[in-house]
C-alpha cells in the first residue's frame, strides 16, 4: 500500500481525493472548507485513509497556491503528515497529457494523486520560522516602497502643475523636511504672504540638526522659487488639495518603510547567511536581506545549477530535428524577486566605486566581478547577456559561500 490524498487547494476550501494505490482511488472526492470545522473533517478522513491502508499514513499532494494553502499546510504540520508541495508548472504538464480537455476540482485532485505515482516527488522541507519571517518583512518592504514610487510620480505632475520651481529648493524633493515645507507653502502665494523670519524659523524647527545658516538659505531659494514661479495664482483649489493628501501619504509610506528596515535589520542580523551574503561586495544590506530570505535554507538545493533554475536565469533550451537554437532566453520560471535582487547586486558590483574620476583606471566596487563582466563584452556579447552571465556567476559564489559557511574575504 502507498496511499495518497490529492488536495486540490482554492481560496477557503480544497477538494479532497485519495487513492489506497496506484490505479485504487478510495471513495468520491469531497470539498472541505479552511476553517476548524472543515480540517477537523479532514483530519477524520485522513485517518480513516490510514485505516483503509493497513496503518499507513497518506502522504499529501496539492500544488504551491500563493497564500490559500496556508492553512491546510500549517494543519498538516501540527498533525506531522507528510505533505509534497508541487509546483503548477509540473502539474498542468501533467494535465496537459490527456487528450480531453476537462478543467474541475474533482478532477485536479485526482490528478494529483495520479502525479504522485508517475514522478518522483520529494517531500516538502518545512523552512526555518526566522528565514520565512525574514521573507514576509521584505516582501512586505517591496510591495510598499512600490506603491511609494507610484505616490511619488503622482506627487511630481501634480507638482508641476502648481508650483515646478520648488523642485531645485531641497537637495532631495522627498526629504522629510522638504515635504513638510511643501506641505505648509504648497502655492507661491502662501510663501510670499510669510515674512522672511517667520519662514526661517519654520525651517530650522523641522531640520534642528542643521545651522541657522542654512535654514536662512533654504528660506532664500524658496522665496526666490516663489517668485520665478509660472502658476503665481493658483486657479484649481482642488490640486492644492490633493497635493497636500500625496505629501501626506508619501510621509506615511517613508515612516512605515523606517520602521520595516528596523525590523529587517534587526532580524537579518542574527542570520549567519545574511552576514555571509553581505559580505560580497556590491551587496548592501537590503538586497543581502533579500537574497537571504528568499533563497531559504541552502541544504534545500544540492546544485548550484538547480540554485540558478530557482532563480529563473538559467537559458531556454530549444531544438527541433536538425535545428538548434543559440540565441535562448532566460526561463524566469524561478522566484522574480530573487531574479531582481540578483541583477541589482550585479548592477551595484560592476559600478564603479569612486564618486568622482580622478583617472581612467576602473576601480569597482567588486573587481572580480567586473573582470568576469569585461570577459564577456569583450567577446562581443551584449550588455544584458553579460550582467546575466554575472548573475549566474554570482549564484555559484553565494552557493559556495553559504555551504562552506565561509565570508568573500575568506576565499578573494
Amino acid at each position: 500500500m502507498n496511499p495518497v490524498i490529492g488536495l486540490d487547494v482554492s481560496k477557503g476550501e480544497s477538494q479532497v481525493q485519495a487513492f489506497l494505490d496506484k490505479g485504487k482511488p478510495y471513495r468520491k472526492s469531497f470539498s472541505v472548507k479552511h476553517t476548524l470545522d472543515g480540517l477537523d473533517s479532514l483530519l477524520v478522513f485522513l485517518k480513516e485513509v490510514t485505516k483503509a491502508s493497513d496503518g499507513m499514513k497518506p502522504s499529501v499532494i496539492l500544488e504551491s497556491t500563493g497564500s490559500y494553502h496556508s492553512p491546510v499546510v500549517q494543519f498538516l504540520d501540527e498533525q506531522d503528515y507528510v505533505y509534497i508541495m508541487v509546483n503548477p508548472l509540473v502539474s498542468h504538464r501533467s494535465r496537459s497529457a490527456n487528450l480531453r480537455k476537462v478543467k474541475t476540482d474533482p478532477v485536479d485532485a485526482y490528478q494529483l494523486c495520479e502525479l504522485f505515482y508517475k514522478e518522483e516527488l520529494e517531500p516538502h522541507r518545512k523552512r526555518g520560522i526566522q528565514l520565512l519571517n525574514l521573507r514576509n518583512l521584505t516582501r512586505q518592504q517591496e510591495a510598499i516602497s512600490s506603491v511609494s514610487s507610484e505616490t511619488k510620480l503622482q506627487l511630481q505632475s501634480l507638482l508641476d502643475q502648481v508650483f515646478p520651481e520648488y523642485r531645485g529648493v531641497f537637495s532631495n524633493l522627498y526629504s522629510k523636511v522638504s515635504l513638510k515645507v511643501l506641505e505648509a507653502f504648497p502655492t507661491s502665494e502662501s510663501v510670499l504672504e510669510v515674512s522672511f523670519t517667520d519662514l526661517t524659523n519654520m525651517i530650522s524647527s523641522l531640520c534642528s540638526s542643521r545651522s541657522d545658516q542654512w535654514a536662512k538659505e533654504k528660506a532664500e531659494k524658496l522665496i526666490e522659487a516663489a517668485r520665478r514661479n509660472p502658476f503665481q495664482q493658483h486657479m484649481y483649489d482642488s490640486h492644492t488639495f490633493n497635493l497636500k493628501i500625496l505629501i501626506s501619504i508619501v510621509l506615511q509610506y517613508e515612516e512605515h518603510l523606517s520602521k520595516l528596515a528596523a525590523e529587517i535589520d534587526a532580524l537579518a542580523n542574527e542570520i549567519e547567511a545574511y552576514k555571509i551574503i553581505q559580505s560580497i561586495p556590491g551587496i548592501g544590506e537590503k538586497i543581502a536581506a533579500t537574497i537571504t530570505s528568499e533563497i531559504g535554507e541552502i541544504d534545500r538545493f544540492n546544485h548550484p545549477k538547480k540554485l540558478v533554475a530557482f532563480a529563473g536565469t538559467d537559458p531556454s533550451v530549444y531544438s527541433s530535428g536538425r535545428f538548434t537554437a543559440t540565441q535562448n532566453k532566460i526561463t524566469k520560471r524561478g522566484s522574480n524577486r530573487l531574479r531582481r535582487a540578483l541583477y541589482m547586486a550585479v548592477r551595484c558590483g560592476i559600478r564603479d566605486a569612486r564618486k568622482q574620476k580622478t583617472t581612467d583606471d576602473i576601480i569597482a566596487r567588486n573587481k572580480k566581478l567586473r573582470e568576469f563582466y569585461d570577459k564577456k563584452r569583450d567577446e562581443g556579447k551584449p550588455f544584458r547577456v553579460a550582467v546575466i552571465a554575472c548573475v549566474n556567476k554570482l549564484i555559484h559564489w553565494i552557493y559556495a559561500l553559504l555551504k562552506s559557511k565561509s565570508t568573500f574575504q575568506d576565499i578573494a
